[in-house]
């Protein structure tokens, strides 16, 4: 029998969200070129906050979504989910792209998506924001962008929304 904690409450993850933004803004020297894209499932509603939030901070970009399920190097061993589409409205190409999840862990999923944005174009330059990483890389994967570092055991389950961050 598992336990949940929150460890972030939804006002950590609105400040987390802002302060990401800033840091994109900042890394970035402005926002010429500059794209969100949020992974399927969980990256698109923090792709989306962190739009919501440049935009209040400066001005619009684009945002889209990415599905990269069918990607990944472990398809056998984890199932797709139907109904995850892939929406980027906007030119790939001689973008700076932001792929943005919820949760970073092994790095396969952002393996993927790396594989999978190249579908679309050419980026300029990747990069990475999550709002959690909890560690146990697989693979050479580091983020650019971190709401917060939050080290967990590989037994526990990470979920993160906008109401905030719980440890199961």
């Amino acid at each position: 029998m598992s336990s949940e904690k929150q460890v972030l409450g939804p006002d950590d993850v609105r400040r987390a969200v802002t302060r990401m933004a800033h840091e994109i803004i900042e890394r970035n020297h402005g926002l010429a070129g500059v794209a969100l894209v949020g992974l399927q499932r969980g990256g698109v509603w923090l792709a989306e906050a962190l739009g919501a939030e440049i935009a209040r901070i400066d001005h619009p970009i684009p945002v889209g979504s990415i599905d990269a399920s069918l990607y990944r190097d472990d398809i056998g061993l984890r199932p797709v989910s139907p109904g995850s589409v892939s929406d980027i409205p906007f030119g790939v190409d001689g973008t700076t792209v932001v792929l943005v999840d919820d949760v970073l862990y092994t790095g396969r999923t952002v393996k993927a998506a790396l594989d999978a944005i190249t579908d679309y174009g050419r980026p300029a330059a990747v990069q990475l924001a999550v709002l959690v990483d909890r560690g146990h890389r697989e693979l050479p994967i580091r983020p650019d962008f971190v709401g917060k570092n939050l080290p967990t055991s590989s037994s526990e389950q990470v979920v993160a929304t906008a109401e905030g961050v719980v440890i199961s």
